[in-house]
């Protein structure tokens, strides 16, 4: 009986043991990937460092499909439109992201916010900057959240334009039964991997990046700054906010590869996004006007600072990982 008992607790202390060894490990690993955002990060995205790896937002398993609630009051989120290339204006609110890049024939939208604000920010903002409206020929769509689909409905009905979507959140949007109590935007363009949108002299080259929707796209474009030609990488996939399975995230993570890779290959120096967040566009708009001459524009980061910025969201991404599904021992 002694003998049973001893080997009982013998078993209990070995798997304590190792169950606190796994743990340790698992944190251990999860530790790498969290330090290496930090230091992918340094000072140059810190918002998009907690956004993701300090307190990342997850959403349950189950997305409900409901009807957008009431406006919230204009001072919450109204952000006045400004220049900030030759070719390329900010159109978006405080926390979401529109631009309006101009070209020889007409304007590409990307990005379209909220219905309740897309009619005074993007048609009134093109309006402000001495713009017109009615010149808007495509609007490109990251993704289909409430956020960044918004407007496209209201651009799509008043001026004729082409939407162009991932097919997968065409898909979404169509299935929705209480998510756009306005009306949807009729399917238009569904967005292939690498497909030009060619409008003018002017090209936005689309890249496929599942994971912060099914459809997430994002794009590779040229502006002029004085005239002198830089490359934009425009990240369409930014937080967590889908459901929390391995899948996902291992989606998300390769995405942030590839989307780090056409950057490189389009030797992009100049960073941008859907949330102001994540390309601290409201601040850089802020100094523009304090801009000397032969200094860069604020949003042109470097090759390097970009690099930095893939490595941070695909860190917190590993991370985020491991919480979910830890190494096997």
């Amino acid at each position: 009986m002694k003998i049973h008992l001893s080997r009982a607790v013998l078993a209990v202390f070995c798997f304590a043991c190792c169950s606190s060894a796994f743990a340790q490990s698992s944190q251990d690993a999860i530790d790498k990937h969290l330090t290496a955002a930090r230091n992918a990060a340094g000072f140059d995205f810190t918002d998009v460092l907690a956004r993701l790896c300090v307190a990342p937002a997850f959403v349950p398993d189950r997305i409900r499909d409901g009807a957008p609630g009431p406006a919230p009051k204009r001072d919450t989120w109204y952000a006045e439109p400004a220049k900030v290339f030759d070719n390329l204006y900010f159109v978006g609110s405080k926390i979401h992201n529109a631009w309006a890049l101009t070209t020889s024939d007409g304007i590409i939208i990307l990005d379209t916010i909220f219905t309740y604000n897309s009619e005074e920010e993007i048609v009134g903002g093109l309006k402000k900057l001495g713009l017109d409206p009615a010149k808007i020929k495509y609007v490109i769509i990251s993704h289909a959240h409430g956020d960044h689909v918004g407007g496209a409905k209201l651009l799509q009905d008043r001026f004729g334009a082409r939407i162009v979507m991932g097919g997968p959140d065409w898909d979404s949007i169509e299935r929705s039964a209480n998510g756009y109590p306005e009306g949807k935007p009729k399917r238009d363009i569904v967005a292939d991997d690498g497909q030009k949108v060619t409008l003018g002299d002017t090209s936005v080259s689309i890249v496929t990046t599942p994971g912060h929707t099914p459809g997430t796209l994002s794009m590779t474009f040229t502006v002029k700054d004085n005239g002198k030609p830089l490359a934009v990488a425009y990240s369409g996939g930014t937080a967590f906010n889908f459901p929390s399975t391995t899948a996902n995230f291992d989606g998300y993570i390769r995405s942030q590869q590839k989307m780090a890779a056409a950057a490189a290959a389009t030797g992009a120096t100049v960073l941008l996004s859907n949330h102001t967040e994540f390309d601290a566009a409201l601040p850089k708009i802020k100094v523009l006007p304090l801009r000397k001459a032969g200094e860069p524009n604020p949003f042109e980061v470097g090759k390097e600072a970009i690099a930095r910025y893939f490595t941070v969201t695909r860190e917190c991404a590993e991370g985020a990982r491991l919480k979910l599904a830890p190494p096997s021992k």
